[in-house]
Formats: structure tokens, C-alpha cells, sequence
């Protein structure tokens, strides 16, 4: 064997515009096209309501996004949130996060979406969910073997997709609302809904509820601090990039979904959601452009899709990657290819857990799993900040968080809220998402006794 080959170093390709396209590309996927119907249904169909649960998703993201980009800039380092959790709380937390993204989180993620870039065909080419499965997997392969090569491909895809998955989006947003004839209510009235009579308590419950759906479609922005050793100026791009990416983002989700509202009417959508058809903006495109202009969405919907994948593929490894370099993973997912600078062992491991998480589930049970252990884990991480302040003062810190730690506070409290409630709402599925975390802390005890007593990242921060 070359040792060599297997001894190189991480490049660093990333730019501004390439965070960006990795921020709005690991986030703008399928969630903004088929979330939208679950937070109309937990809203019980009210427009109004909806929107402002998107909008609640956007701010509580932004705000989350903002103590990551004061984390990234102080710490650009491989692995991102498994360090800065080791770092702050103890290495059992940082690995329990490492090992719940590759079992569930990350691993879910890629293998939801390459799923969600195939579902938007089913009706068309009659498609069951044998042929789903089939062709996700490929899906998984091919963006597997795109980013052996290097990362600097992958960023270079991920740019153009960027791009692709956004003419879409606002071509639906322009029509819809300047050609779309539908009144839209936008009333924030609890009349006719679940939450009617409950006073303020059940007007939380419900609102809560139905953000917390949204946030699925928000999910990605923690990722670019994954590849922050990568960035040519990771001190000065990464807070950038986070901000100006989750910015956009609330405004595209925001004025898509309210187009949506004015092409198609509460008793349509509720007729299409209940039926099963969850893609409005199909849909909308097909009232306002026919077959061609459902065609142009499809395609763009399918391309956004594909380019999150290509980011899951790109940035997830990393993660695996240091913790097999603290030995607490398998030591050939340490290896890094001298040549791409790949880590090419925790390449495949990622990508050969997707493919097997795409056997054995479907979208939608994959979806709520994933939300409620993501959440937690970054509530955690958001928590860190106030942490690393207070534990490493003289760490440099290029980018503090706008407003300070009453912003942190503000943020944690607004994430705890959205995950009590859907603790209560949604009871088994909130906790079957948390066995993950214990069964990663038995793993993590096999580890440390097998490392002699080692803790994960137990090298000092410098």
C-alpha cells in the first residue's frame, strides 16, 4: 500500500460564492416544494397562519445561523459541529453528534433527498416504490463518484445547480403573484382550526407545530463550518456566506409559498393534500404555464434536489473523518487521498449508509425522524457559543453574533419552544429519533476503553 497516497491534506478551494452555492445548495432542495403541504396541514389549511410559520422557521434558522457563522470563524475545522460540541460540553457530546450523522442525520438526509428527486416523477412515468428505491441509489453513486475526484468539482456542480434550482422558484413567484387571481386570507385567526378556544397555549401549540415542519426546508445552513478548513478565507467568507444565503432563502421561501396561495384555492389544496399530491408547485406551474411550464419546474425542482445530494455527498464525510482521526471511527476513515484530497474511505462509508437507509425506508418516515434530532443537536451547538466565550476567551473571533448573547439566549429559547412542543405533538416520533444519541454513547464507551481511556478531540483547542 502507498502510504503516501493515503497521507494528504485538505485543499483549500472554497470561495465566497462557492459558500453561498453550498449553504443555499444544501438547503434549497425538495423540503421548499413538498414541506409546504405538511405546514398547511398542521395549520389545518389556514394561509395566513402557514405563512407566518414560515416566516417564524426563517428567523429562528437566521438566528441559529448566525451563532454557527461566530463558531466557524473562531474554529474553520474539519468535522464543524462534532468539535465545537466536544470542545464545549464534553467528547461523548461531539461524538454523539459524529455518530448520530452518519447512522441517522447526514446518511437520512442524503438518502431522503435522493428519494424526494425521483418522487416528484412517480405520477408521470408510473413509477412504484421498488423503481424509486432503484433509482435513488444510482443517484447516490453517481454524486458519489463525482466528488472522488475533488472537492473543487463538487463545489463547481453545486455552483451550477445553485443557479439552476432558483430560476424556478422565481419564475413560479413571479407569475403566481402578479398573474395569479386567487384572494388570498391571510388572517392569523384561530377560528376553524384545532387551536380554536385553546387561547394563547393552543395558538403556540399549533403555530410551533407547523414551524416545525419548515424548519426541515431551512435545514443545511450548519453545514459549510463542516468544510471550513477548505475555505480560502474561512474567517471572513464563512459568517458571509451563512448570512447572505439564510437571508435569501427566508425571502424565496416566503414569497414562493404565498404565490402558491394565489394560484391555487384553500379547498383545492386541501382537496390535493389529502389525496396524497404534495407537490403544489407542480401544480401552480401547470395552471400558469401548462405542460412546458410544469415541465421547466420539474426539472428545476429535480436539479435543486440532485445539487443537495452533491452537497450531502461533498460535506458529510468530513465529519467522519475527524472522529476517525481522534480513533474514535474505524482508522481508515482518517485516510485522505493526496492526489483529490478526498477522504475517500469516509466517502464511500457515507454514501454506502444512505444507500441502505434508502432500502429500508420511505420519504416521509425518513423526514420525521430526521427534524426532531437535528434540532436538538443544534440547539446544542448554539449553546456553544456562549460556552467557547467563556472558556476560551482568547480565542480570535473575526465574527461575534449581532446582538450578543441576548441574541444566543433569544435563539436557544425560541428552538426549545419548537422542540417541547413537538414533543408533545408528535411523542413517538420525537423520541425514536433520540435513541439514536444513547446507542451512539454505548458506542462511544467501546471506543474509549479500546483507546485506553482516550477522549474523543482531546487535543487542546489552539
Amino acid at each position: 500500500m502507498d502510504e503516501k497516497k493515503h497521507n494528504g491534506q485538505f485543499k483549500k478551494v472554497i470561495g465566497l460564492f462557492g459558500g453561498i452555492s453550498l449553504v443555499a445548495g444544501m438547503t434549497i432542495g425538495s423540503g421548499v416544494y413538498y414541506l409546504g403541504s405538511y405546514v398547511l396541514e398542521r395549520t389545518d389549511f389556514s394561509f395566513g397562519l402557514a405563512l407566518l410559520c414560515w416566516v417564524i422557521g426563517g428567523v429562528v434558522s437566521i438566528l441559529g445561523g448566525l451563532c454557527f457563522a461566530e463558531l466557524g470563524a473562531s474554529r474553520p475545522v474539519a468535522g464543524g459541529m462534532t468539535v465545537y460540541l466536544s470542545e464545549a460540553y464534553h467528547p461523548a457530546v461531539g461524538f454523539v453528534n459524529g455518530f448520530s450523522c452518519f447512522i441517522l442525520t447526514c446518511s437520512g438526509s442524503i438518502a431522503s433527498l435522493a428519494m424526494a428527486a425521483v418522487e416528484g416523477f412517480r405520477g408521470t412515468f408510473g413509477l412504484t416504490d421498488l423503481h424509486i428505491k432503484a433509482i435513488a441509489i444510482i443517484i447516490i453513486v453517481a454524486f458519489t463518484l463525482l466528488n472522488l475526484r475533488g472537492a473543487k468539482i463538487g463545489v463547481a456542480f453545486q455552483n451550477f445547480t445553485m443557479v439552476a434550482r432558483v430560476i424556478p422558484l422565481i419564475l413560479i413567484i413571479i407569475l403566481g403573484i402578479f398573474v395569479g387571481n386567487n384572494s388570498v386570507d391571510l388572517s392569523l385567526s384561530m377560528e376553524g382550526t384545532r387551536a380554536e378556544g385553546g387561547g394563547i397555549s393552543g395558538a403556540i401549540s399549533l403555530i410551533g407545530f407547523a414551524t416545525f415542519a419548515s424548519l426541515w426546508a431551512y435545514e443545511g445552513w450548519t453545514n459549510l463550518n463542516t468544510v471550513g478548513e477548505e475555505m480560502k478565507n474561512p474567517k471572513r467568507d464563512l459568517p458571509l456566506a451563512i448570512i447572505i444565503s439564510l437571508g435569501f432563502i427566508t425571502l424565496i421561501y416566503t414569497l414562493f409559498q404565498f404565490a402558491l396561495y394565489r394560484v391555487i384555492p384553500s379547498d383545492e389544496a386541501v382537496s390535493m393534500i389529502q389525496s396524497g399530491d404534495i407537490y403544489l408547485g407542480n401544480a401552480v406551474a401547470e395552471k400558469l404555464m401548462g405542460g412546458f411550464g410544469q415541465a421547466i419546474v420539474l426539472a428545476g425542482m429535480t436539479i435543486g434536489i440532485l445539487g443537495t445530494v452533491n452537497g450531502d455527498v461533498l460535506v458529510f464525510p468530513r465529519t467522519y473523518y475527524s472522529m476517525a482521526k481522534e480513533g474514535y471511527f474505524p482508522r481508515k476513515l482518517a485516510e485522505i487521498d493526496e492526489k483529490t484530497g478526498v477522504p475517500v474511505p469516509a466517502t464511500l462509508a457515507s454514501s454506502t449508509v444512505a444507500i441502505i437507509l434508502v432500502i429500508f425506508n420511505n420519504l416521509q418516515s425518513l423526514t420525521d425522524l430526521l427534524i426532531t434530532l437535528s434540532a436538538f443537536l443544534n440547539v446544542l451547538c448554539i449553546g456553544a457559543v456562549i460556552i467557547y466565550r467563556k472558556k476560551y476567551p482568547e480565542l480570535d473571533r473575526p465574527y461575534k453574533v449581532w446582538g450578543g448573547i441576548p441574541t444566543v439566549i433569544i435563539t436557544i429559547v425560541l428552538f426549545g419552544i419548537l422542540l417541547v412542543n413537538n414533543f408533545i405533538e408528535d411523542p413517538m416520533g420525537a423520541v425514536t429519533g433520540l435513541i439514536i444519541p444513547v446507542i451512539g454513547l454505548i458506542v462511544y464507551a467501546y471506543f474509549r476503553k479500546k483507546n485506553g481511556g482516550k477522549e474523543y478531540n482531546s487535543e487542546n483547542i489552539e
